[in-house]
Order: C-alpha cells, then structure tokens, then sequence
C-alpha cells in the first residue's frame, strides 16, 4: 500500500506543477504572442478571478479529492500519508524549481 500511496503522491504533485508551469507560461506568452495594448481594461481583473477559482478548485482536487475520498471510505491513515505525501513530494519540486530559479538569476 505504501507504494500505491507514494505513486499517488507523485502524480498528483507533478500533474500539479505541470498545471502551474501550463498557467504561467499562458499568462506569460499570450500578451507578447497577440501583442495586447489593452490591458487596463475591467476585463483582465475579471480573467485573473476567475483564473484563480478555476486554478484553486484544479489544484485543491489534485491534492485533495483522493484523500478525502479515502477518509470517507475509512481508510483515514492511508489518507494522512497521501496528503503528507503529497505535499512533501510538492514542496520538493518547489524547492527544486526555486534553485533553477535563484541560479538563473545569479548568472
């Protein structure tokens, strides 16, 4: 069970970050790719709001719904060490994708 959960807590983390990478690399392309003039506009705050709903309700199911789903079918330890699992197993790759960061930026 141990590696059923450590796998569940890998893909869960790294389909996270994926999800992060695809969202910034959207915000991050498409103004320069269209050439947006306009963006003091009550439509970008509206985009930006609802980007973060959508992107808070994609993440949280990512990294809770098994667990919850788990805890309410009585499996209540397996689910503690999924969450764990799955939130050590995130900070390691933020932690990893800080340090490319922090020596892109020293160079």
């Amino acid at each position: 069970m141990k590696n059923k959960i450590a796998k569940y807590a890998a893909v869960n983390a790294l389909l996270t970050a994926l999800y992060i990478v695809l969202i910034s690399s959207f915000l991050f392309y498409v103004p320069r790719i269209f050439n947006f003039d306009k963006a003091d506009t009550v439509f970008a705050p509206i985009l930006m709001l609802s980007l973060l709903v959508f992107s808070a309700s994609v993440v949280g199911s990512l990294i809770f719904a098994r667990p919850i789903l788990w805890c309410l079918d009585g499996q209540k330890k397996e689910a503690v060490r999924l969450l764990i699992y799955t939130l050590l197993a995130f900070f390691i790759i933020t932690a990893a994708i800080s340090a490319v960061f922090f020596v892109y930026m020293l160079n």
